[in-house]
């Protein structure tokens, strides 16, 4: 049987052949990106050095670099990695884009120091049962002053919890402390969900926290790629809602995905 490292490395390097393409097609998944790219540009100064986990292809690092900063990849999936190499040769970043295979919760290991950023999207966190094992690594890792934006599914979200009548005990299912068995590409691995009093409290003392957003609080969902499509009115409205109660309690806790940030002052 697989360890869950495993399967979580064979999963995301058999999806990486064909990431690309459906997260261009899914209007929803676009819509949230762009919402986690606003977020996060209200705190990077110019020419950041920003380090990444769960890079995935690559896609938010060569956004960043277009942007004018610097980016440290890291992804424990080969095929992950492959694709940011791909991506650096056909875009010729190698002056600006570096990756490195590599787990966050070795991130001792990770090339490179005195980052001004740390970044890590759409609940690739949400593969560690203690988050802990991750933070623990940040202070060594940034500069004074410097930022963390995790982008991670919390334990609440409205979506799912609405659909209680048609999916049952399943859309209950991110209340499990002991974590919910996924299914990707063949592959079975535990994921485990995070309060955003979890995330503050994998932070210690020296880690302001900023503020918390919710993505996709009332709006589509992405594994609801074609509701744009099918419901265009409902759609704009939704996401006119979501832009007026995502940064509110209890809407900035409550979502499909939590934008959590904070300060490194030592």
């Amino acid at each position: 049987m697989l360890s869950n490292d495993q399967a979580v490395h064979d999963a995301f390097s058999k999806q990486s052949f064909h990431f690309d393409e459906e997260d261009a097609s899914n209007p929803v998944l676009l819509r949230m990106r762009q919402q986690v790219y606003t977020h996060v540009s209200q705190y990077l100064k110019p020419r950041s050095k920003i380090l990444e986990l769960n890079a995935g292809t690559g896609i938010d690092a060569v956004h960043f670099v277009k942007q004018g900063h610097t980016v440290h990849a890291t992804d424990v999936a080969t095929g992950m990695i492959h694709q940011i190499h791909r991506k650096v040769a056909n875009h010729h970043l190698h002056s600006s884009l570096t990756c490195q295979q590599l787990s966050y919760t070795d991130l001792a290991d990770v090339e490179g120091s005195e980052f001004d950023f740390i970044f890590s999207n759409f609940g690739g966190l949400n593969c560690v049962d203690d988050l802990k094992k991750v933070t623990k690594h940040f202070a060594a890792l940034l500069r004074d002053g410097g930022y963390v934006t995790l982008v991670i599914m919390p334990v609440v979200c409205p979506w799912e919890i609405a659909g209680i009548f048609r999916h049952g005990k399943k859309a209950l299912r991110r209340f499990r402390p002991q974590g919910v068995l996924a299914h990707l590409e063949g592959k079975y691995f535990q994921t485990y969900y995070h309060s955003l009093t979890s995330i503050r409290a994998a932070f210690d003392q020296r880690f302001t926290f900023i503020r918390s957003e919710g993505l996709a609080a009332v709006s589509a969902q992405p594994h609801n790629g074609k509701f744009p499509l099918t419901h265009p009115f409902l759609d704009k409205t939704l996401n006119q809602l979501d832009a007026r109660v995502r940064n509110h309690f209890p809407f900035n806790r409550w979502a499909d995905h939590l934008i959590v940030t904070l300060r490194y002052t030592p």
